[in-house]
């Protein structure tokens, strides 16, 4: 596992004291947007189709302060946007670590480099960065729209690691990811010293330009079923085993949208952090006035059929994995047996190995692969 004991031990505790309280519906981590703007515009990203006046707009250090306070979770999520081009980023992350919630600044790391030289951030426990890569460097570069992104964020990578920070990496993938291509990328990212490795279907964004790159249900089950099965000893990932389970078809779980509640510059957003159904002033409102029958897989919301996402679906595993026995001894199999043996999913990546995939499956589409094999003139 790719977590340290010490998180492991706060967050088991807070979710036992939730359960032995009977609260129903809980936090587990906050998704804290400070500000929307970015410097990436990713195809498969919503988040920067506002107008340029909201764009402009983030939170103060004391309206991150109190949502942090106000919700209660021991873990806070920073994305956005690229949370480092917030003025106020180091004295958001030291105000949260003086209260010592465990924090992930996800960042795709173009600035992380130069922040890091300057001194901004000081290596704790409570800091990890996340960063954003998306595969191997022809992938990434290619999910981001633009070229030498990858070996800037390895760079950032690199430093933050020497420097003695924690680092995970955030992965989304898209319909037409090539399985070998992830799993050599892990190697990659383990090599880099990495602590552990988040990874997730892409959800589609309703803002989102590219809406063909999004997978069904079906697909994010064999697509996980051939990158996490027969996984090699040295991979670490920063996540549920429950939910990579799940990821993989071997679990049957139901969103918990209240899981990891979504505050912006526009409040709490309803009723996830995936969609946006109008805000709440309080955290209060959006837990009680929330008619959360309305959305989850189950509930035949269209917007809800195909998401598969951590921010919906992790919650739920990490309270199975508390609610009793069964949870208990699942998780334990997960971590003590994490191999899964699956001779299935070997032929399946053999067989994948011949297709087309990510950047060369969108040019097979438009006709334009043999223009990539023809020798320049």
């Amino acid at each position: 596992m790719g977590v340290p004991i010490s998180q492991m031990w706060t967050v088991a505790s807070y979710v036992l004291k939730q359960r032995i309280s009977g609260r129903k519906r809980y936090p587990l981590v906050l998704m804290l947007e400070p500000l929307f703007r970015c410097n990436l515009a990713c195809a498969g990203c919503g988040k920067i189709q506002y107008p340029a006046h909201v764009l402009k707009r983030h939170l103060t250090v004391k309206e991150c302060v109190d949502a942090v306070e106000e919700c209660g979770t021991p873990m806070v999520s920073i994305p956005g946007g690229e949370p480092l081009l917030h003025p106020d980023i180091k004295e958001i992350v030291e105000a949260l670590v003086a209260r010592k919630k465990y924090i992930y600044l996800c960042t795709n790391a173009l600035l992380l480099k130069e922040k890091l030289e300057a001194g901004t951030f000081k290596p704790s426990k409570y800091l990890t960065f996340s960063v954003h890569m998306d595969g191997q460097e022809e992938n990434h570069d290619f999910a981001v729209c633009r070229e030498g992104t990858y070996k800037k964020a390895v760079d950032g990578i690199r430093l933050a690691v020497r420097m003695g920070f924690r680092v995970t990496t955030n992965t989304t993938l898209f319909e037409g990811a090539d399985p070998n291509s992830v799993r050599e990328f892990f190697d990659e990212m383990m090599a880099l010293g990495v602590e552990g490795m988040m990874i997730s279907p892409g959800y589609a964004y309703d803002k989102a330009p590219d809406q063909s790159g999004f997978l069904k249900r079906k697909e994010t089950n064999e697509l996980f079923e051939m990158i996490l099965s027969n996984r090699k000893k040295g991979w670490k990932f920063n996540q549920s085993p429950l939910f990579l389970e799940f990821l993989m078809g071997k679990r049957t779980y139901e969103c918990t949208p209240w899981g990891m509640p979504a505050y912006n510059v526009f409040g709490w957003q309803k009723p996830c952090y995936l969609l946006q159904e109008g805000y709440a002033d309080t955290f209060k409102e959006l837990i009680d006035e929330t008619d959360w029958a309305n959305y989850g897989h189950e509930s035949g919301n269209a917007k809800c059929a195909n998401c598969m996402v951590h921010s919906g679906y992790e919650a739920t595993a990490v309270d199975h994995t508390f609610s009793g026995f069964q949870g208990i001894w699942g998780n334990i199999k997960a971590i003590v047996f994490n191999r899964y043996a699956n001779p299935g999913a070997s032929k399946m990546l053999k067989a994948e190995s011949a297709k087309p995939h990510g950047p060369m499956k969108h040019l097979v589409q438009l006709g334009l692969a043999q223009d990539i094999h023809r020798p320049a003139a």
